[in-house]
C-alpha cells in the first residue's frame, strides 16, 4: 500500500479542489482506481458494490463504501480527515452520493467521473443526477499525477532499485535448455521477494522476441537466442518497469549491429529529456536514428509511458504529443527493434525530468548481456 503520509495526501486533496475550480469541475466522483489511491491512500477492491469518493470543489469530501469495507477504508485513510459513509447491503449507495453532492450544491453541476468507473455505476449516477453534466475525472487528475511530488519520486527510486536487483540476478539463472515459462517463474519469484506485488514478467526468446508484449510459452531457449526480458512489480504502491535484452552465448549474425543501434538510440532519448522539451521530441530522439538506419518500420510502438501508481499513465512519449516536459514527470524511455520471424531487442529505463535535465532511475548496465 502507499506509504505517502496523511499530510501529503491532504495537500493533494487541496490541489485537486484548486484544479477543479480552474477547470470548472464541481465535484470528482472516483471509484477504485489510482486516482482514488493518489488522493486518499485507500486501495479498495473492485466489487459489484459501489465504492465512490466524492470530492466537491467547495465542501467536505465523502467516501461512500460498503459497510463490510469500512474498517479497511478507515485503516488506510489513517489520519486523513474524510467522512466514511458506510452503506449496509440493503441501502442505496447512489442516494448517499446524491446527498453528498446536494450538501455541496453540486447536483446540477459539472461532475468528473472516474475514467475507470464501471459503466453500471456511471449509468446509475447519470439517471439519479439528470441535471448534471459529466466529464472524465482525468480532466483534473492527470494534471496532478503527471508531476510527481518529492515523496512519489522517492517511492519510484525505491521500486526502481528493487527491480534493478532482480535484473542483476538474471546472469545467475540458467537459460539454455529451459522454457520461457520456467524463466518467467524464476523471475516472478525474485520480484515477489523484492516487491510488495508481482505485476508482469515478459520473457520472449528467439522469434518470439519480435512481439513486444509476448506472453511466455513453453518454447525452449536455445544457444544463440536473443531474449527480451521486460519485468515489473509494485512497492509501496508505486510501479517498477524495466527491460533488458540478453543473448544466450554467441549472438546471431547481424544482431550485434542491431543492438548497438538500439543502444545508441536509447541513450539519445534519455539525453533529450529536459524541461520544456516536447514529449514528442524524446520519441524523435530515439526513433530518428533507427529510421535513418532503415529500420523505422521495425520500431512498432511509442517510445514511452508515464509511470507511478499505474504502470502506464500520463505523460506518453509519442509522436504528436507536444506537451512540454516538466520537472517531476516520470516516464519510460524504451525503444525497440523487432525483425519479425527472427528476433527482437528493447532497452527500457525509467527517467525523471529534473530542473536541468533527466535522471535515470534504473542504474543497471544497458550493454547486451551474454548468458548461458
Amino acid at each position: 500500500m502507499t506509504t505517502i503520509p496523511s499530510w501529503a495526501r491532504a495537500e493533494r486533496l487541496a490541489r485537486a479542489r484548486k484544479e477543479q475550480g480552474e477547470r470548472g469541475v464541481d465535484a470528482l466522483l472516483l471509484g477504485p482506481s489510482a486516482d482514488l489511491a493518489y488522493l486518499t491512500g485507500y486501495h479498495p477492491p473492485h466489487l459489484e458494490r459501489l465504492t465512490l469518493l466524492v470530492v466537491p470543489a467547495a465542501g467536505d469530501a465523502r467516501l461512500v463504501v460498503p459497510a463490510l469495507e469500512a474498517p479497511l477504508a478507515r485503516d488506510q485513510l489513517g489520519e486523513l480527515e474524510i467522512e466514511v459513509a458506510a452503506w449496509p447491503e440493503t441501502a442505496d449507495p447512489v442516494r448517499l452520493v446524491v446527498d453528498a453532492l446536494a450538501a455541496a450544491g453540486a447536483t446540477g453541476g459539472r461532475l468528473g467521473a472516474g475514467d475507470q468507473l464501471w459503466s453500471t455505476f456511471l449509468l446509475r449516477l447519470q439517471a439519479a443526477l439528470p441535471a448534471a453534466g459529466f466529464v472524465p475525472a482525468s480532466t483534473v487528475t492527470r494534471q496532478l499525477r503527471m508531476r510527481k511530488d518529492p515523496e512519489e519520486l522517492e517511492a519510484l527510486a525505491r521500486v526502481a532499485a528493487a527491480i534493478d536487483g532482480v535484473v542483476e540476478g538474471l546472469d545467475g539463472l540458467r537459460w539454455a535448455g529451459r522454457s520461457e515459462q520456467e524463466l518467467a517463474r524464476d523471475i516472478e519469484e525474485a520480484i515477489r521477494d523484492t516487491h510488495d506485488k508481482f505485476c508482469f514478467a515478459i520473457v520472449a526468446s528467439g522469434p518470439n522476441a519480435a512481439s513486444p508484449h509476448h506472453g511466455a510459452t513453453g518454447r525452449v531457449i536455445q544457444p544463440g537466442d536473443p531474449v527480451v526480458v521486460d519485468i515489473g512489480g509494485r512497492l509501496g504502491g508505486y510501479c517498477s518497469d524495466t527491460t533488458r535484452t540478453l543473448v544466450v552465448g554467441e549472438p546471431p549474425p547481424g544482431f550485434g549491429e542491431l543492438y548497438a543501434l538500439l543502444h545508441a538510440a536509447q541513450l539519445a532519448g534519455c539525453a533529450a529529456v529536459r524541461p520544456g522539451v516536447p514529449a514528442s521530441a524524446v520519441d524523435a530522439a530515439c526513433r530518428d536514428p533507427i529510421t535513418a538506419a532503415g529500420h523505422g518500420e521495425l520500431f512498432l510502438h511509442r517510445t514511452g509511458h508515464g509511470i507511478g501508481l499505474e504502470e502506464h499513465e500520463d505523460p506518453y512519449i509519442v509522436a504528436g504529443n507536444d506537451e512540454p516536459l516538466e520537472p517531476g514527470m516520470a516516464f519510460s524511455v524504451e525503444p525497440g527493434i523487432y525483425p519479425r520471424g527472427h528476433y527482437g531487442a528493447r532497452i527500457e529505463d525509467i527517467v525523471v525530468c529534473t530542473d536541468d535535465g533527466g535522471r535515470r532511475l534504473n542504474k543497471t548496465s544497458r550493454d547486451l548481456r551474454i548468458v548461458s
